[in-house]
């Protein structure tokens, strides 16, 4: 009987802990990746299931925690960026209490800003050396006859980074010239493809693709000796930090409204912002950790950080991105 009781007795007290244990459950984008270790750091901290949900693209990802909000699909969101964190707080998904912030190298209107990149032109360093063309040296000269044929971008209508690159666009010439210039690059035979991994992976020489420009990111050149194993010592592709062609993309964390643990969610956005998370994050996401004075591994030496780049307030993209991507169609695929 003393057996059957302590063995009814202990199935009870592991039924009541798994009970206990409360799920939080975190939407993210695509390309969003955190160490196992990690994630279980966290649970493990806080008697709690962490459940990540992919949700796409960053602006695929807001539309549907939009469409969701009457019943959230998650409880915290990370992605949401400076091309789309105030259209989020416009349409009333984001929790009006968020945590404290660190301090950081980079903001976002009320959330944590958890991480930022620079979109940029990439260039096959060995391409241009084996036919002794001149790097661009502005996005003007990508117009002229020496340079048809030779840049791949993604949709800014599907794609991130193709929009980012719009929005830089017209950040540096302004409206009208950054849609001659585009006009320009339709007529010099710019390629657009319908995401960054199909203009890099497949179009892009460095790849065995025909274009030897890209627009990419900043990392890019740091990531490909990383991913090397040792094949190169100093990046094969270099970047180009061309006026009207460089975009600071921050992206943040936020507790969404609704959340099913508003306590929990608290606790995992801030999360996001520890040091050990901050300090995976270049090597995870080729990203700068927005969380002053975390270390780099030794790799960004060779991820280069422009002195200037041209980034239309949060304001002016949202209210005028749908103008913009919708004039870039016409324009360049039309």
């Amino acid at each position: 009987m003393t057996q059957k009781l302590l063995l009814g007795l202990s199935l009870c007290l592991l039924t009541f802990q798994a009970a206990a244990q409360s799920e939080v459950r975190l939407a993210v984008h695509g390309a969003f990746s955190l160490p196992d270790e990690q994630i279980k750091k966290f649970e493990q901290e806080n008697n709690a299931k962490l459940t990540i949900i992919k949700v796409g693209s960053g602006n695929e990802m807001l539309n549907k925690l939009i469409l969701s909000r009457a019943k959230p699909i998650a409880d915290v969101v990370y992605g949401l960026d400076n091309v789309n964190i105030i259209k989020a707080w416009e349409n009333g998904i984001l929790s009006s209490k968020q945590p404290t912030s660190v301090p950081t190298d980079a903001s976002l209107p009320g959330v944590l800003a958890i991480d930022y990149a620079y979109v940029v032109l990439n260039y096959d360093k060995k391409w241009f050396e084996d036919k002794k063309l001149p790097l661009p040296q502005s996005l003007e000269d990508l117009a002229k006859p020496a340079y048809k044929d030779l840049l791949v971008l993604s949709n800014p209508g599907t794609s991130s980074p193709g929009l980012a690159f719009l929005m830089a666009n017209i950040g540096g010439l302004g409206e009208e010239q950054a849609f001659k210039w585009w006009a320009d690059m339709r007529k010099n035979g710019v390629k657009v493809t319908q995401s960054w991994s199909d203009a890099y992976y497949t179009d892009f020489t460095q790849n065995g693709g025909s274009r030897p420009l890209i627009v990419s990111y900043a990392t890019s050149p740091a990531a490909e000796v990383y991913f090397s194993k040792g094949k190169y010592t100093v990046p094969p592709t270099g970047n180009l930090f061309l006026k009207g062609g460089v975009f600071r993309q921050i992206e943040g964390a936020a507790v969404l409204k609704g959340a099913e643990n508003p306590g929990l969610a608290m606790k995992l956005a801030a999360y996001l912002q520890s040091a050990e998370v901050q300090k995976t994050l270049p090597s995870e996401m080729w990203v700068y950790p927005a969380a002053k004075g975390t270390p780099l591994p030794q790799v960004f030496e060779f991820a280069q950080t422009p002195k200037q780049h041209y980034t239309p307030s949060s304001n002016i993209m949202i209210e005028k991105q749908k103008q913009w991507v919708s004039r870039w169609i016409r324009t360049v695929l039309k």
